[in-house]
């Protein structure tokens, strides 16, 4: 099993959440965060003075898959999201070593 967290804007989220109904991800969670990469913000204009930014907002997504599903997904991300910009956002991919489903006690990828 893998554990994908993914970062990315926050205007992307229902292409996201598409992409993760079609490849079969069984559960996912959501978090709003703050942060830069890359980037390192951006200037605004508020008012006629210049506001550095360094702190965007972005969505943070994290599901756990079997590791098949996971490269469909990781490469359907790339495919969807990618604009080419910087922000897009990354995907940081974690080896899950058990689940259990506390209602059942069923482990490994039946408790997905």
């Amino acid at each position: 099993m893998k554990r994908l967290e993914i970062v990315i804007k926050p205007e992307k989220l229902d292409d996201l959440k598409d992409v993760l109904e079609a490849c079969g991800a069984r559960g996912v969670m959501i978090a709003n965060i703050q942060g830069y990469g890359n980037q390192k913000g951006h200037v605004q204009l508020y008012r006629g003075a210049e506001l550095d930014t360094r702190m965007l907002p972005k969505v943070r997504v994290d599901t756990v898959v079997e590791d098949d599903t996971a490269k469909v997904i990781i490469d359907k991300v790339v495919k969807e999201i990618q604009t080419g910009n910087y922000g897009d956002g990354k995907i940081f991919v974690y080896t899950v070593e058990d689940a259990v489903r506390i209602r059942t006690g069923e482990h490994g990828n039946e408790a997905l």
